[in-house]
């Protein structure tokens, strides 16, 4: 039988070969690197036979996976080490019952219930893993077997395992009636058998390096009127040096928590009266202000008007938008007089009712909206992660009502305007354009047209993007904006968004030149997303080290002892009176201890004043992380600050 190799050749093998076969026959050396086979793209197990191809078809392509495939082979180690870990747990734990345990992003969990009177935690870690190692040094092979539902069923119940037995039900009851569930197949690596799709790789030994990391607890199917399971968190990866990279970046990433920075810095805090809402102090308040201050600013040259829509609306308007149908359980609902009211967890359709109170004319469009307000979406508070995932919040939100002949430009003109706000902070990004999703709003007709002047506008202006299938808002496709951070993680930050539905569903009209009635386009845009996540990112991405332009306190006036206290406090005046935002600590704390709790604060500046500086009138300059500057007049300071602030260095 002959098999296609990604270079094209020719393999032939015999009727049976299966997928060691293949690497075999291509080279010892690949035979030993071997992971799994892909056969037309589908991954499988090295051990399982090779289809033949079909009524004399193209022969199926081939491709071995070894270490060096990237991410789906550390997605195979990573589902075969939660087979290990639960192999381990039951070894450890008797009468535990086992559910699921599938590779994730960044690694693997598995699902427990174990038995009464028995909890697990970070402490047993290092047991659990002792036990893993001494599978995994065993060299047990994953074996699949395929065996009629029944038998599974049967297996599963002897050996009291209910959560296998409910998937396997759950399989036989979904099937087609017309092609009824035959074969189910199952894994085995030592002593144990769990159902699974796979594929695995040849043996627990190609895991080289694992870790396990947390606790958490976690439903059953997802829903909370059945059984809490421990869930158990770990990550694997191809090397022990990869690992501890990983393990590296992930103290850092807990160094650079925006949820301890926050406290920390003085900036934000949270409390259980309002789950999901931070409470701003007036430092993390002047950062707020600035970033709002910073899209008004780059705003008004770009043709935005600000409004203010209503927090609280009608039942009505959010059954036009299709939001009562598809979102209502993400929306704080109310009754007031009984009539259905719900917060707005986004500002279009307020944006489109205000659009609607009076009449447009073609000369009018562009009609271009901001809004910074507040809005309010009911998370699971499973999913709050301080400011990354809030139930309240404000956007840099931006509404665009133009001709289908204007959306080229406008398009080009919020990625423009996004671009120019990323600069200042030094982000770089990529874009994605996300298409059609599968629950959605509007004639495929609408999405047709929505998704080609997207792609148009990328592409007129040579813009560089990847395509995203599936991932558009309900009522139109986007282009969303990523970057990657200090730590390479990658997050959303804007998003241009075209929408031919709303304009539909409100029936937004605008007057043309021939005098008629014609339908508006409607571009919905955000470029920092919400000012809470921008926050959130910015922080960890840099640390806490805000620029001079954005930090709440520029400079810190430091006395080196009280005599200079008063010199200290004149100088705190000039730097107020010339623009800069000063503090002045009078503790009665030596130099040394009010210069270490500054850097701690990450304050850009310490100005340090003693006998010297007072007979001067200057101050000495040190840095955030720099040390000393060397000793200038205060207004040449201020000066200096002043126009950072003004420039928005970064």
């Amino acid at each position: 039988m002959e098999y296609a190799l990604p270079d094209g050749t020719l393999l032939n093998l015999s009727v049976g070969a299966t997928g060691a076969d293949a690497a075999a026959a291509i080279g010892p050396g690949l035979a030993r690197a071997a992971l799994a086979i892909k056969v037309d793209g589908e991954l499988r197990d090295l051990s399982r036979e090779l289809p033949a191809a079909v009524n004399g078809s193209a022969p199926p392509k081939l491709e071995i996976l070894t270490e060096r495939s990237g991410e789906e082979a550390l997605a195979l180690i990573r589902h075969d080490a939660a087979h290990v870990l639960a192999t381990a747990v039951l070894d450890l734990y008797p009468g535990v019952k086992i559910s699921i345990g599938p590779a994730i992003d960044n690694g693997f969990y598995y699902d427990f219930e174990f038995p009464a009177g028995v909890t697990v935690n970070d402490s047993d870690f290092e047991r659990i893993e002792a036990e893993m190692q001494r599978h995994i040094d065993a060299d047990e092979p994953f074996v699949r077997e395929e065996v009629s539902p029944e038998t599974a069923l049967a297996r599963f119940r002897s050996e009291r395992q209910p959560y296998k037995a409910e998937l396997i039900e759950d399989l036989e009851r979904d099937a087609d009636p017309e092609h009824p569930l035959q074969t189910v197949s199952l894994y085995t690596n030592g002593p144990f058998t769990d159902l699974c799709r796979g594929p695995h790789s040849p043996s627990t030994k190609r895991i080289k390096a694992f870790k396990l990391q947390s606790v958490a607890g976690s439903y059953w199917r997802g829903d909370s009127d059945r059984q809490m399971l421990t869930r158990v968190y770990g990550t694997a990866f191809l090397s022990a040096k990869e690992l501890a990279a990983y393990l590296d970046q992930l103290e850092r990433a807990r160094a650079n928590d925006h949820r301890r920075l926050g406290p920390q810095l003085g900036l934000f805090t949270f409390s259980d009266t309002a789950p999901g809402s931070a409470f701003w102090f007036p430092a993390g308040t002047q950062v707020f202000n600035s970033l709002v201050a910073l899209s008004r600013e780059m705003g008004l040259p770009r043709g935005y008007t600000e409004v203010k829509t209503p927090i609280l609306f009608d039942r009505s308007l959010w059954e036009i938008s299709g939001h009562w149908e598809k979102y209502r359980g993400e929306m704080f609902t109310t009754v007031s007089e009984d009539r259905p009211m719900a917060l707005k967890p986004m500002n279009c359709p307020g944006h489109c009712q205000l659009y609607l109170l009076r009449p447009h004319s073609y000369r009018d469009l562009p009609v271009r909206y901001s809004e910074p307000g507040p809005l309010h979406r009911n998370e699971p508070s499973g999913t709050l992660h301080g400011l990354l995932r809030t139930r309240s919040f404000i956007q840099d939100d931006g509404h665009i009502f133009c001709t289908e002949d204007q959306i080229q430009d406008e398009v080009a003109a919020v990625l423009e305007f996004a671009f120019a706000t990323y600069k200042i902070f030094g982000l770089d990004v990529t874009l994605e354009l996300s298409t059609r999703p599968d629950v959605r709003i509007g004639s495929d007709e609408l999405w047709d047209r929505s998704e080609l002047a997207l792609k148009n506008a990328l592409e007129h202006h040579g813009l560089e993007y990847t395509l995203n299938e599936g991932d558009g808002a309900f009522y139109g496709p986007k282009i969303d904006m990523h970057m990657t951070d200090s730590l390479g993680r990658s997050w959303q930050l804007g998003t241009c968004q075209l929408d031919y539905n709303f304009p539909e569903r409100f029936e937004l009209t605008y007057t043309g030149a021939d005098n008629a009635e014609h339908r508006p386009v409607m571009i919905h845009r955000a470029l920092m997303g919400s000012y809470e996540r921008f926050i959130g990112i910015l922080l960890e991405h840099l640390a806490g080290e805000l620029p001079v332009w954005l930090a709440p306190v520029q400079a810190i006036v430091l006395p080196i002892a009280d005599r200079h206290l008063g010199y200290a406090r004149e100088v705190q005046a000039q730097l107020l009176d010339a623009g800069v935002r000063p503090e002045l600590d009078d503790r009665t704390e030596s130099i040394g201890r009010k210069i270490r709790d500054a850097e701690l604060r990450k304050i850009p500046y310490m100005l340090v004043v003693g006998d010297r500086e007072s007979e001067g009138g200057e101050v000495s300059v040190r840095s955030h992380r720099g040390g000393d500057a060397g000793a200038e007049p205060v207004a040449t300071f201020a000066q200096r600050v002043v126009k950072e602030s003004r420039t928005r260095s970064a």
